[in-house]
């Protein structure tokens, strides 16, 4: 099960064989299913999530009750609220498993212990946290430079079957428009 997870991390690091069986020992896997949630607004985030199989996806609710979804989280990626995570404060956000989703799971409580143990894994997840900002600064680019189908169309390009993958109104509020509006550009060609 853990096969994965040490794959991503040998993409970064040197794992040797005991530092896995430390992580072993501190990850927990979880199968979700679709419609799952594994964060719900208000509570504490207890868990940073690393995707097996399946999607997740971090999202809340606009001042007019409609779902914005600002990040997914599928094959090899990790997501978490990480504020809520590292601050242990309630939750501004909700996880939901988009799909049928097995996940590894690092619990708040064992984050440090994990960093005393392997010191270079912190190398890892800092390599990990500056892809992801990265991402998320060009996603913020994006919304605010391109138009919403070429958001789409940009998107599409990058992620041709992820965008077969989610749901029309996950996908849509995550680049910023509604599920009509991918309708009608769907239908363009």
């Amino acid at each position: 099960m853990y096969n994965e997870l040490f794959n991503h991390i040998n993409r970064f690091i040197d794992l040797k064989s005991d530092e896995q069986e430390i992580l072993a020992s501190l990850f927990k896997s979880f199968s979700f299913k679709k419609k799952a949630f594994l964060l719900e607004q208000g509570q504490v985030c207890r868990a940073n999530y690393f995707v097996v199989k399946g999607c997740i996806r971090l999202y809340f609710i606009d001042i007019k009750g409609a779902e914005q979804t600002t990040q997914f989280g599928i094959e090899n990626w990790w997501l978490t609220d990480l504020t809520s995570f590292l601050f242990q404060k309630p939750s501004e956000f909700f996880i939901q498993a988009a799909e049928n989703t097995e996940v590894i799971a690092i619990d708040q409580h064992d984050y440090d212990e994990m960093f005393k143990k392997i010191p270079k894994i912190e190398r890892y997840f800092r390599l990990v946290l500056q892809k992801n900002h990265q991402a998320s600064q060009r996603r913020i680019m994006f919304l605010y430079s391109f138009t919403a189908e070429e958001r789409y169309h940009h998107f599409n390009g990058l992620f041709p079957e992820f965008v077969q993958r989610v749901p029309q109104y996950m996908l849509a509020s995550y680049l910023g428009f509604t599920p009509e509006f991918l309708s009608k550009i769907r239908a363009k060609k």
